[in-house]
């Protein structure tokens, strides 16, 4: 097998939106030539039962999923599945496809081992992801669908396209998430608030009884993200997800002056907001953690402070593939060594 660390090199040599379209073309082609698991995913997908829960009606072989915005188009499942994932979240998606924000709006910050995007929900649009997901679910692992709206809705309008996506794409994952986090649609975290979340989860609800989890951003006060992911479970939300990107650009020291950090400078960030969220709604929702995750270690943090999942997007980026495999082998230890004999046991075992 080649190398990551070897030819990451020359990947950082492109621009990081066109390693991402490189990235993107080899990990779409299992889906398109429906190749069979074979030895490299033998060997990159972890089974041991100590990961296996079950959450949401699925089975759930292991706790590291891809967090949403690297397979926008629901392109890559079964790349991701291959490269050893437990779950995947496709999106965001919104109703009309849409172009995004004007290039370059991905930058790498190397020495940070970080990524700034500037994407604004850039995909092919509802019809195009609900065509793809049709011809291939229910998937062997679990499904996450991110939905958001689009740029040019009115806020007013918003709550109309996010039941759209509702309505079109429940039955063909495994749970849904409402974004009304990222920072690079203008206007959307302006959605962050009472009266929105109220209405917004009272029509879902209406409509499907499949899991909606909300994705909330990290710029938030700790009071103030604890008090909105209460109201949004008190009004039917199945989880959370902490966190979105950040533009604290103080993170990184030559940041750009658009777009969401991601990567190691949001770790803590990310952490102190769902560890806070955690304080209040463990035990009484399920809680996904996101941001600045690279690690078994601090895989394990999450999910001692109350995560049942852990997501990864940068890591990805900057440790390759192998990745996925050795966080699933190490955290296989680490629970061994608190004595549990299973991931369930270790969930909110800070929290206990």
């Amino acid at each position: 097998m080649i190398d990551y660390q070897s030819i990451k090199p020359w990947l950082f040599k492109l621009e990081p939106e066109n390693a991402h379209m490189l990235a993107e073309t080899v990990l779409r082609v299992p889906n398109i030539c429906q190749v069979p698991f074979n030895t490299f995913l033998e060997s990159h997908f972890i089974t041991n039962p100590i990961l296996k829960q079950e959450l949401f009606g699925r089975t759930f072989l292991n706790p590291i999923g891809l967090g949403a915005g690297f397979d926008k188009n629901a392109t890559m499942i079964r790349g991701m599945q291959i490269l050893g994932f437990g779950f995947t979240e496709v999106g965001t998606i919104t109703p009309k496809a849409q172009a995004g924000n004007p290039k370059p709006r991905m930058f790498r910050h190397i020495e940070e081992q970080s990524i700034q995007n500037a994407m604004g929900f850039n995909n092919e649009g509802l019809l195009s992801a609900q065509k793809r997901l049709k011809n291939r679910f229910p998937f062997t692992t679990p499904i996450g669908i991110n939905i958001g709206k689009n740029k040019l809705t009115p806020d007013a309008q918003a709550i109309d396209d996010y039941t759209t996506l509702i309505k079109a794409l429940h039955e063909l994952g495994d749970y849904l998430v409402i974004n009304i986090s990222s920072p690079n649609t203008p206007g959307l975290r302006d959605l962050q608030n009472e009266e929105f979340i109220t209405k917004l989860f009272k029509e879902a609800k209406a409509i499907t009884s499949k899991p909606i989890l909300l994705k909330i951003a990290p710029d938030m006060s700790k009071e103030d993200a604890v008090a909105l992911t209460k109201l949004a479970v008190e009004q039917g939300a199945d989880g959370i997800i902490a966190t979105n990107t950040t533009v604290d650009y103080s993170l990184v020291k030559a940041p750009k002056s658009i777009g969401g950090l991601s990567g190691e400078v949001l770790k803590e960030k990310s952490f102190e907001i769902f560890d806070a969220i955690a304080q209040e709604l463990y035990g009484k929702t399920t809680l996904i953690s996101v941001g600045g995750i690279s690690s078994a270690k601090e895989a394990y943090r999450r999910i001692k402070a109350g995560a049942s999942l852990v997501q990864i997007y940068s890591g990805l980026i900057f440790g390759g593939p192998d990745l996925i495999k050795n966080i699933n082998n190490e955290l296989t230890e680490l629970i061994k060594a608190d004595g549990y004999s299973n991931i369930t046991e270790a969930i909110g075992a800070n929290r206990k």
